[in-house]
């Protein structure tokens, strides 16, 4: 802005003494300085200010379509690079179009241009995980969502996202700890949601049950709810008495933590239940927020939420919402590759 002052005084003296010498030398005069002077000033002002691409038609024209919109951001970024908010925005058109190694790099320019924006850096690091063949946290993640956290022990998304890292590499201990302090930070359907999280990753450890984790609301229906029946095939083929079902909704092509879980025994068989928003685990994205979800259902021999040797699982089933008629989930009793 205060370059722009500058030019605007330098353009209008500029302006004024070439004025002046016509007045003095004749009319005709004035008319060749104005013709002469004013383009070239013009072109300082763009070179130095402006963009003149930006008196191009085409660049003042909407864009037809999303890989149009991606290719002038492109354009625009390899011009000036220091955009933190366009690189952020290309990095989310991106993952939009399923393209998250791009996603991940992308986001991670905006990251470096902004190293104490903690929602930058988060982001950068959930992006990382969804670019990954096994959507995990790397070290370099985790170590991202730990550095925030220290500034920050609060910011929801971070300690959300550690705790789902840490279940990743087996330390559900570590995952109780983590999201724990999260709980007086949310309150309603959210809340319950993390409490039913917080109980699996403490059976998973081993922990005693906590009364007040394991405590949980019933899914309240509403115009994203999903009805979701679960069945076996062959119906009434044996299974451990002990296994444990997880009916779970997540994001298609997203990160692999889901947006909505219920968790069942086995013996209950077939099911027919309600997903809603009080089965999110994510604080801020609730089953609510999305336009579709991919819906599957999952039998543990073990307990834990997470895919293992053994467990046996329904091919998902991809959802638009809100839906109308019932999720049918069929679980074939043979082990899964």
């Amino acid at each position: 802005m205060l370059l722009f002052v500058v030019l605007a005084i330098v353009l209008t003296l500029a302006t004024v003494v070439a004025l002046t010498w016509g007045l003095r030398r004749g009319a005709s005069r004035v008319a060749i300085a104005v013709t002469l002077l004013v383009p070239v000033l013009v072109a300082g002002m763009y070179m130095l200010v402006g963009t003149p691409q930006a008196l191009d038609p085409e660049e003042l024209a909407a864009p037809d379509s999303l890989d149009d919109a991606i290719a002038r951001l492109e354009a625009d970024l390899q011009r000036d690079p220091r955009q933190p908010e366009g690189w952020l925005l290309l990095g989310r058109a991106y993952a939009g179009l399923d393209r998250h190694a791009d996603a991940r790099d992308a986001i991670a320019r905006a990251a470096k241009l902004l190293p104490e924006d903690d929602a930058a850096q988060v982001e950068a690091a959930q992006a990382s995980a969804r670019a990954a063949p096994d959507r995990r946290f790397d070290a370099a993640a985790v170590r991202t969502l730990r550095d925030v956290l220290a500034r920050n022990p609060d910011h929801q998304h971070a300690r959300w996202y550690l705790g789902i890292a840490q279940r990743q590499a087996g330390d559900d201990a570590g995952a109780v700890a983590t999201w724990t302090p999260l709980l007086p930070l949310l309150d309603g359907a959210a809340a319950d949601a993390l409490r039913t999280q917080i109980a699996i990753a403490r059976t998973a450890a081993g922990m005693p049950a906590d009364d007040a984790s394991a405590t949980t609301a019933a899914p309240t229906p509403g115009t994203h709810a999903l009805r979701v029946r679960v069945r076996l095939d062959p119906a009434g083929a044996p299974l451990p008495g002990d296994a444990t079902v997880f009916v779970i909704a997540r994001q298609p092509g997203g990160p692999p933590m889901p947006v909505a879980v219920q968790r069942h025994p086995v013996s209950a068989l077939p099911l027919d239940i309600v997903l809603g928003d009080g089965d999110s685990p994510m604080p801020t994205q609730p089953l609510s927020a999305l336009d579709s979800v991919e819906i599957v259902a999952r039998i543990s021999r073990s307990g834990d939420a997470s895919r293992s040797d053994g467990d046996l699982e329904s091919t998902p089933v991809r959802v638009t919402l809100p839906a109308r008629d019932p999720v049918e989930l069929v679980v074939p009793v043979a082990a899964t590759p």
